[in-house]
């Protein structure tokens, strides 16, 4: 199936399936929705497209999973950052895990029986990802983790998670797991943020006991499985954030009068950008390129559409965000960390500097 067939078909399928969120705009109930909305897209086959045979898929390109995100973004089936959590942490268990395991565990989260999280943030450690001190030692057949994480998405909610280590010194010391939630000595606490979400939590290990056969690859890859997971975070998902702004934006645009339209030509024209700057990622990405540190470009340029895009919705809709609109309130506060989450702007433009124009390595004369 092609993609203009699938995303057809799709359609038509969507316009004769009710999956309407309920009025309650509440974080449990977004997350009950988004289960709702797997389990029905998988029953009927659409959510195992573009996913490999071996894990329950239904074969097919990568780019037909971000139709089907796309679509569901569009629409406000779900919300989109809870929904594309699964681009980024299942493709990293089908590249890492045991085929057994990947083959087991992969179905429970595309059809809305599970939901994971991502073990990675830590007090200490945000961006400087490298340095991590979360413990693992072995003992036996099995090793023992202790340690805090934080800025954990979903982490009450979560059956599994996967969760970076630290095994040995340095990069190669990073050594990653696939972690049962349940397991004795582990605690979650969610944390407010002033958007009024508990999306994320603080999760402490206190002599957590994980089988070797969890390890996701082999002691010291954990630091190559975060660089191969980062850009999935800027892949897809972010195509499905960009249709979500769209919708935002058409919304503000029947809201308004010709008066408005240099202010929302501006907020088009960021949003255009990163859109066209995503459609090339995600070709690449369905030709089966590995993406690298080109996709920090991507994350500049969302972070730059989606602020401005909330900005507008302040100038041209007065007192919405401040008395009327909660929702649109929750978003635009929402919008205030995305220079932040997920590697800061300043961090991604070292990136960019340094890895794209080998800018910094000359001498000092």
């Amino acid at each position: 199936m092609n993609t203009d067939e699938f995303r057809t078909s799709l359609r038509a399928w969507l316009d004769d399936n009710d999956l309407t969120p309920p009025d309650d705009h509440s974080f449990d109930v977004q997350v009950a929705q988004l289960s709702r909305v797997r389990r029905a897209l998988y029953d009927a086959g659409w959510m195992r497209y573009g996913w490999p045979t071996e894990v329950g898929g239904l074969g097919g390109p990568a780019v037909l999973r971000a139709v089907l995100g796309e679509e569901i973004a569009t629409r406000g089936l779900a919300e989109p950052g809870i929904y594309s959590m699964i681009e980024v942490l299942v493709p990293t268990v089908i590249s890492y895990a045991t085929p057994e395991l990947a083959a087991e565990m992969v179905p429970r989260m595309l059809n809305g029986d599970e939901q994971w999280c991502q073990g990675f943030s830590e007090p200490g450690s945000g961006s400087d990802l490298a340095s991590l001190s979360t413990r693992a030692e072995p003992d036996g057949d099995t090793w023992v983790i202790n340690g805090q994480k934080v800025w954990t998405s979903l982490a009450q909610f979560a059956d599994r998670c996967v969760l970076l280590t630290r095994t040995a010194p340095g990069h190669e010391g990073i050594t990653a797991f696939f972690l049962d939630m349940d397991t004795p000595g582990i605690t979650v606490r969610p944390l407010r943020t002033m958007h009024g979400v508990d999306e994320f939590a603080e999760v402490w290990f206190d002599d957590v006991v994980v089988g070797a056969d969890r390890m996701l690859g082999r002691p010291g890859d954990g630091w190559q499985l975060a660089m191969d997971l980062l850009p999935h975070e800027r892949s897809t998902c972010f195509w499905h954030r960009i249709a979500y702004l769209f919708s935002v934006l058409d919304g503000l645009v029947r809201q308004s009068d010709p008066a408005d339209d240099l202010d929302l030509g501006a907020a088009y024209l960021a949003a255009h950008t990163i859109r066209c700057r995503s459609y090339g990622t995600q070709q690449r990405l369905g030709s089966g390129l590995r993406l690298g540190p080109e996709t920090s470009v991507d994350k500049v340029l969302l972070a730059t559409a989606e602020q401005q895009l909330f900005d507008t919705c302040r100038d041209l809709r007065p007192g919405a965000i401040e008395w009327t609109d909660p929702v649109l309130r929750s978003e635009y506060l929402y919008s205030r960390a995305a220079t932040i989450y997920g590697g800061t702007a300043e961090i991604q433009r070292n990136i960019i500097a340094r890895r794209l124009l080998d800018l910094g390595k000359g001498d000092s004369g």
